[in-house]
């Protein structure tokens, strides 16, 4: 798939409807970040959300415990949204593989086709460069839980 082009419509949706827990590699307790804001609203509409911040590991954000690691998640992953620098993303692509990870969503302006290549190769659905929060609530797709657009 070439990810510099637009996704289909139905891929975004059909990944944000199936989908259930969420590991946020980079989330933040700053409520001023962009990754806070995302993980408020993924929570807020029924996404079980995992923050993943190894300088916040231990302590909680909005109530939900961070874990150090991807390796350290002691639940199943269904997809792994990063919020850290492209040059980051293969190993994080790695690490999404090695927990069974379904998919591998890098935050706008998070790229990498060696990612990408290596994550699709082992199966994983990819999208790169999107976010998560602006696409759920996109015309073509109504929120999860039924609420109005």
């Amino acid at each position: 798939m070439n990810h510099k082009e637009d996704y289909p419509e139905t891929y975004l949706a059909d990944i944000l409807s199936s989908v259930k827990t969420i590991a946020m590699v980079g989330a933040s307790p700053d409520a001023t970040k962009f990754s806070y804001g995302v993980l408020r609203v993924l929570h807020e509409q029924g996404y079980n959300m995992i923050p993943v911040n190894p300088k916040q590991a231990g302590n909680e954000i909005r109530g939900l415990k961070v874990f150090p690691s991807l390796a350290s998640i002691e639940e199943p992953v269904d997809m792994v949204q990063v919020f850290r620098a492209s040059e980051a993303l293969p190993g994080i692509a790695q690490e999404a593989i090695d927990i069974g990870a379904k998919v591998l969503w890098g935050q706008i302006g998070v790229y990498s086709e060696e990612a990408a290549e290596l994550a699709e190769n082992a199966g994983l659905q990819v999208v790169m460069d999107r976010c998560p929060k602006i696409e759920l609530f996109r015309p073509f797709w109504k929120p999860k839980l039924g609420l109005g657009i």
